[in-house]
């Protein structure tokens, strides 16, 4: 039995869950998510907990019973709290603007990068070096989070670019002189 998958999912004050079929649907305050359950797991909310169960005991069960049943959390947890990741940008004149649905990076090539923001996710930018990325689907808040730190991901001798917060960059040491 997996030990992720047999834990029930609370489902806090606010956040309303429909289940039709192998679709669950959950809203909350932050906004609504849906994700179909694929066919040998089957979703059910018993007093205010959601469970996810196998019909089986194949193979494909048991690798989706943890995967789905983390799915179904994390979805929970994006509409009642939401996700965030904060990226800072090092380098002299490594700046961020923001506009509209438009986020402007500039980031020391001959010209500025233009990311589009996608729905769902709202980006904040701090002081010009610090971005900070939030929505409710954890999936898509990472991923627009690596495509923007993708523009300049960090030099390993210098430092300069763009990484996450919490990020720790090694630094290596650059080629000497000869005598």
């Amino acid at each position: 039995m997996s030990r992720i998958g047999k834990k029930p999912v609370l489902i806090p004050a606010g956040v309303k869950v429909a289940i039709t079929g192998q679709r669950v649907e959950v809203q909350g305050p932050k906004g609504a998510l849906f994700h179909t359950v694929p066919s040998p797991l089957t979703v059910e909310v018993v007093d205010g907990h959601l469970w996810v169960r196998r019909t089986g005991e194949s193979r494909t069960a048991r690798a989706l019973h943890g995967l789905t049943r983390s799915l179904v959390a994390n979805m929970v947890q994006g509409v009642k709290e939401g996700f965030e990741k904060k990226l800072e940008i090092v380098g002299i004149g490594y700046r961020a603007q923001l506009s509209a649905r438009a986020l402007t990076l500039n980031l020391g090539y001959s010209h500025p990068v233009i990311y589009q923001i996608p729905e769902g996710i709202q980006v904040e930018v701090d002081r010009q070096t610090q971005i900070t990325v939030r929505g409710a689907d954890k999936a898509m808040v990472g991923q627009a989070a690596a495509e923007i730190r993708g523009f300049r991901e960090p030099d390993p001798y210098k430092g300069k670019g763009i990484k996450y917060v919490s990020e720790v960059i090694r630094r290596k040491v650059g080629k000497t002189g000869a005598k």
